[in-house]
Formats: C-alpha cells, sequence, structure tokens
C-alpha cells in the first residue's frame, strides 16, 4: 500500500523555493520516480587540457551506461592544494572547465554536477572552492560556493588550511532535476548537519557531496557522516571522491559511495579510478518515512526548527 502514495504527496513538498536554487523548466510536466546515478572518481593529473578531456569522455561513459545524473569529484580539473588554487583558478563565465561541463551535459543529455573547481571571482579577486550544475541542455543551473573551509590540524597526521588561498560560499544550493530537487555540499560541508537537514525539510530527494578527504580522516568519518546525512534525513546521500595518487602532494581517501534513505549502501568502490552506478528510486523515501515517521515526530516544542524563517 505503501508503494501506491501518489507523486502528488511528493511534487507538494518540492514547490516552496529552494534558499539559492535555479528552476529547471521541464521538472513539474516531466518528474519520474526513478533514475539511475553516476559518481566518477576520476584521476586528476597537473595537466589541466588532460584532466578535462578525460572528464569528458568519462561522463560520456556514464551517459552511455544509462546514468540520467553524472557527478564528478572535488577538484576534478587540478591537483587538491592550497598551493594550486589560484593557478588553476577559472572565471566561471569564460573559463574552459565550465564550458566542457556544459558542452558534456549537452551532448550526454544527462544533468551534471561538476564536483568542483577552483573559481575566481572577478569584481574582488577572490578564490573560491565552486561546483557547477548542468541541464540537459548545457544551461548552468546552480552554483555551489563551499560553505565550510577545510581547516584543521590533527597532530603528527594532518594540518590542512583553505582559508589560507580560499573565501567560503554564503549560500546554501538546491537545484531542480526532473527527478525531484537535490541539494548539493562540497567535502568539509558534509560535517555539519544543518544543511543536510534543510534540504530535506525543503523536499529535497538527496544530497550530493563531492569530496576529497584524506588517509587520516576518509577512514574514520568518509562512510560514517553519508550514512547518517541519509539516516538523519530519510533520502539519499552521494559522495565523489578524486582517485588516490600517491605521488601527489594530497592523498585523497576514494571510495565514492552511493548510500539510501535507510543508510544502506547501494554502490561503492576502493580508491582507483572507477564509475559507479545506483538505481535511485524515489518512491523509497517515501516509503521509509511513512514507516520510521521521523518528520511528523518532531518535537520543535522542545528545540528549534531549523527552517522555520525560511
Amino acid at each position: 500500500m505503501l508503494l501506491m502514495f501518489s507523486r502528488q504527496l511528493l511534487s507538494t513538498v518540492l514547490i516552496k523555493p529552494p534558499i539559492h536554487s535555479f528552476q529547471h523548466k521541464n521538472f513539474l510536466s516531466t518528474m519520474s520516480n526513478s533514475f539511475k546515478l553516476a559518481c566518477i572518481q576520476l584521476s586528476v593529473t597537473a595537466d589541466k587540457t588532460v584532466n578535462l578531456l578525460k572528464t569528458k569522455s568519462k561522463i560520456l561513459e556514464a551517459s552511455r551506461n544509462g546514468a540520467k545524473v553524472i557527478v564528478l569529484p572535488e577538484c576534478f580539473n587540478s591537483p587538491y592544494g592550497t598551493q594550486y588554487f589560484a593557478e588553476y583558478a577559472e572565471n566561471i563565465s569564460q573559463g574552459e572547465s565550465a564550458k566542457t561541463l556544459s558542452e558534456a551535459a549537452k551532448e550526454a543529455k544527462a544533468f551534471v554536477v561538476g564536483g568542483s573547481i577552483p573559481e575566481r571571482e572577478d569584481s574582488s579577486g577572490k578564490l573560491f572552492n565552486t561546483c557547477l550544475v548542468y541541464d540537459t541542455e548545457g544551461n548552468l543551473i546552480a552554483k555551489h560556493r563551499k560553505v565550510h573551509l577545510f581547516d584543521i590540524n590533527i597532530p603528527g597526521k594532518i594540518k590542512f588550511q583553505e582559508s589560507e588561498t580560499l573565501s567560503p560560499g554564503n549560500s546554501l544550493t538546491q537545484f531542480e532535476t526532473d527527478y525531484g530537487k537535490i541539494g548539493i555540499g562540497i567535502c568539509y560541508d558534509m560535517r555539519f548537519p544543518e544543511m543536510a537537514m534543510i534540504a530535506s525539510r525543503k523536499g529535497c530527494i538527496a544530497m550530493i557531496y563531492p569530496g576529497a578527504f584524506n588517509l587520516t580522516t576518509g577512514p574514520l568519518h568518509w562512510e560514517l557522516l553519508q550514512r547518517a546525512r541519509a539516516v538523519d534525513n530519510q533520502f539519499f546521500v552521494a559522495t565523489c571522491s578524486p582517485a588516490r595518487d600517491m605521488s601527489a602532494a594530497y592523498h585523497a581517501w576514494g571510495h565514492s559511495t552511493i548510500v539510501d534513505p535507510s543508510g544502506q549502501i547501494l554502490a561503492t568502490t576502493e580508491h582507483e579510478e572507477a564509475i559507479i552506478y545506483a538505481n535511485i528510486d524515489v518512491e523509497q523515501i517515501k516509503v521509509i518515512r511513512q514507516s520510521i515517521p521521523v518528520p511528523s515526530q518532531r518535537r520543535f516544542d522542545l528545540y528549534p526548527n531549523i527552517t522555520a524563517n525560511e
């Protein structure tokens, strides 16, 4: 009986506009209940041209395998590191990375979540870690600047300070697809549950986190955090990492993963270059929320509703 709930119920919770979003013009008329999601765990080099050629090739490969939403890793066009951000940074409107993503999305006829690239804002000169999202016609429909910068110091293991060169974004981002609304975070953003909670209550069916955890934080928290975000909000969570390169300055954990609303892993991989796929059944969200009705059981008389003023 639970699978017989009408699509109208899902559409109702998706109508209110998100905090920072771009309306996809065909959303309400063509929304489907399932789609194939792909995460491309790309092997990134110091050669931007090589990275972009491989990026487009992998997007088209994922499309040929039926993917309708395709995700790239954090810093897919450049090595990850504060020493590289300024060198590889681009203006979005004129940058070659944005052009590659637009062309690939249009050719693939898929939504492309463009991992992240170092962005240079011409008006201020500031650098951002930015995710660009394109629709099936190659139009830019969302831009998310990493909100929480990766500034950590684990004695004897790793110290990293993104704030040495990057500025933080100041808005949350969700975008519409033919399948439902999706929220975006980048890497360290995943540690902050409020972002996913807001996305869920705004009607998102998933959070997608391009990320590059390292060999210290990856084994500790990478899988744990994404399963926690999925269970807390009873929706899908996907992470997409670069492949690991032990000759690079920064060693990514890899293990790109897709998790369902009950916290079960649908797809994952190790640290080599790979593409993972999962069939996303949006009806599963309604089933689990009906079975374990957390949304209707919240006690806002005892604690604040973080979306009350949105």
